[in-house]
Parts: C-alpha cells; sequence; structure tokens
C-alpha cells in the first residue's frame, strides 16, 4: 500500500501535464468532413478506427503496391513565423504522391503524422485542411493519421509533420527506365515555385536580403511566392500515361534536375539538357542572385523551374506534350538522352 499524507500534493490531470485529450477529440470533428471529401473506391474504413482498412480496386490484374514517405522540411520554420499554415498540408502530400506516381503508380490512400507540443485546434485544422485538399486534388483517400500532443518536445507554436501514400501500379506497367534510349527527349513540367526542397537556402537568402526584400516575384506578393505549394502532377500525369508511351519520369526534389534526372536513367546514359530551353522565373533569379551561386548550384539545390521530368521517343513527345499543356500543365522540351561516356550524368549547356 502507498503511503499518503495530509500534505499530499492535489491530483494531476492529462491536462495538467500538459496533453488536452478534449482537444484532440474536437480536431477529429473537425477534419472528418474534409476526410470525407478524399473518399474513393476502396475505402473500407478510414478516420477514427485503429487501422484503416483500403481494398486494392478489382480492376487491377497484376497490383503491385508502391509507397512514399516524406515531410516538408524547414519550409515549416516559415510557416511558424509567417502564419501559413493552410497549405503546408498539400506540400506534405505531394511529396508522396508525385514520389509515387514516377513508378507509373496511381495514389491510392495518404496517411499523416502531426506532432505538437500543445495543439492549437485552429492552426491544426488549417494543416490537415491542406493535406485533404492534396490528397482530393490527387485523387488519393485520407483514411488515417495521428495527432500527437507531447509537451516539451516542440517550442510553442510549432509542430512537425510526416506522411506517406501508397499507389498501384499494374506489374506489367511499372516505369523503371529500363528502355529509355538514346535520343529520347526529355520533357519539363514547371513547378509552382521552391515547392519543399532547398528551405535551408531559401531561409538564408531572406535573412540577407534583410529589407531589400521585393514587394512581389512572379505577380504574387513575396510570401505567397514563397510558400506556393508543391504541384501536384498526380492526375494529368496519369492521363498521359494511359494515352502515351512515357518511359520514365522524374520528381525534382531535393538534388534538383543534376541528381534526380539520373535515378531513372539506365547505367551509361546521360540527359543533356539545354539551357534556356524553359524560363527562369523571378523567384529562382532572386534566389540566385541573393545567394549569389552559379548555375550548377542552382540545378542540384533547387527544381528551378521544372518539378516534373518526362522520358519519352522523340517520335511520341509532341503528342505527349500535346496532352499535357491540354490538362493545365505547362511543358518545355529541355533536353535529349544520350551515352555517358565520360561526361556527367546531367549536364546544362
Amino acid at each position: 500500500m502507498i503511503p499518503t499524507s495530509k500534505s499530499s500534493p492535489s491530483p494531476l490531470s492529462y491536462k495538467d501535464a500538459g496533453v488536452d485529450i478534449d482537444a484532440g477529440d474536437a480536431l477529429i470533428e473537425r477534419i472528418k468532413p474534409l476526410a470525407k471529401k478524399t473518399m474513393r473506391e476502396g475505402v473500407l474504413a478510414g478516420i477514427g478506427g485503429f487501422g484503416a482498412l483500403f481494398e486494392v480496386p478489382k480492376r487491377y490484374k497484376e497490383p503491385v503496391l508502391v509507397s512514399g514517405t516524406d515531410g516538408v522540411g524547414t519550409k515549416l520554420k516559415l510557416a511558424f513565423e509567417w502564419n501559413m499554415h493552410d497549405t503546408v498540408g498539400i506540400d506534405l502530400v505531394a511529396m508522396s504522391v508525385n514520389d509515387v506516381l514516377v513508378q507509373g503508380a496511381e495514389p491510392l490512400f495518404f496517411l499523416d503524422y502531426f506532432a505538437c507540443g500543445k495543439l492549437d485546434i485552429d492552426t491544426a485544422a488549417a494543416v490537415i485542411g491542406g493535406i485533404a485538399k492534396g490528397c482530393e486534388l490527387s485523387g488519393c483517400a485520407l483514411i488515417g493519421g495521428e495527432t500527437a500532443e507531447m509537451p516539451g518536445m516542440y517550442p510553442a507554436g510549432e509542430y512537425d509533420l510526416a506522411g506517406f501514400a501508397v499507389g498501384a501500379v499494374e506489374k506489367s506497367k511499372i516505369l523503371t527506365g529500363q528502355n529509355v534510349k538514346p535520343g529520347d527527349v526529355v520533357l519539363g513540367l514547371a513547378s509552382h515555385g521552391v515547392h519543399s526542397n532547398g528551405f535551408s537556402l531559401v531561409r538564408k537568402c531572406i535573412e540577407r536580403a534583410a529589407e531589400n526584400i521585393p514587394a512581389t516575384l512572379d505577380g504574387k506578393p513575396f510570401k505567397q511566392a514563397i510558400m506556393e505549394p508543391t504541384r501536384l502532377y498526380v492526375k494529368n500525369v496519369l492521363a498521359a500515361l494511359a494515352q502515351h508511351p512515357i518511359k520514365a519520369l522524374a520528381h525534382i526534389t531535393g538534388g534538383g534536375l543534376l541528381e534526380n534526372i539520373p535515378r531513372v536513367l539506365p547505367e551509361g546514359y546521360a540527359a543533356h539538357l539545354q539551357k534556356g530551353s524553359w524560363p527562369q522565373t523571378e523567384l529562382f533569379a532572386w534566389l540566385q542572385a541573393t545567394a549569389g551561386i552559379d548555375d550548377i548550384e542552382m540545378n542540384r539545390t533547387f527544381n528551378n523551374g521544372i518539378g516534373m521530368v518526362v522520358v519519352i521517343a522523340a517520335q511520341d513527345a509532341a503528342a505527349c506534350a500535346a496532352t499535357l499543356r491540354a490538362s493545365g500543365e505547362q511543358v518545355f522540351e529541355i533536353g535529349v538522352i544520350a551515352e555517358r561516356g565520360n561526361g556527367a550524368a546531367v549536364t546544362v549547356a
């Protein structure tokens, strides 16, 4: 028996320790209608259970599951500083579903993890609302997740995000890049901006610019231009895949054009990109000038205006580009595949 005394302190609740269960329950009720908008075929049980159930659609004959996981990185530091929380959830979804897409897969469902020191329902609802929007725009069901309130783990007003997507592709249609050949054309799909990579350098540029921050970039207020969410390429690229013999796709994230394109090329091949074949936006021009870096560093740190790369045979390139443009993509013919020899895997000249 544990001894007690008349001077024993008053009882401590979980809320006294910093965890508000009622706030967590209120958040779940706020996000349920948002998640409901993302429902699609295959969902058997979603938000609220211990596990989410999903049945692979029966239209797949030999389905292969493809998974991807990611976060938002230090872009979140600007979200905290500028109180802009409604689009980082789109970033979170896009970083995973675009990765799944490059295997030729259709994203099926998504789960998120939101962690904070003290739960602010309005902030969390804005973030998760962005996640739901990203799922809705990519045809992917938000079927579960975790909201963790951990006092002492995060500074006041800050949080962290992670998530993962699962998609499916017919085994015979997996994109491996193994049939890429010299002479194939490299198409570039325009990005929305910095997306969600390179923000440690972006933040340094903002610090360096100090009082000389431009009012607008590319016709948008400066902060909006910087925080523009990662473009969701899923629906438009899946439609192009259904119509054209695309050989490879590359999502241009950390490492930029120089390090992501080689990931989908066969050994011994290189991508020769033509400098000036796509426009440098005001945003990227400002970043390059402020950081004082050369073209090589720009193309290995940022997407530099190209968020997705498509590799396709020369005779099919124009038709594929037309399909993508008709669906709303900005498409540029930016290069060609060649024998690598002793050169780099990607050149921009």
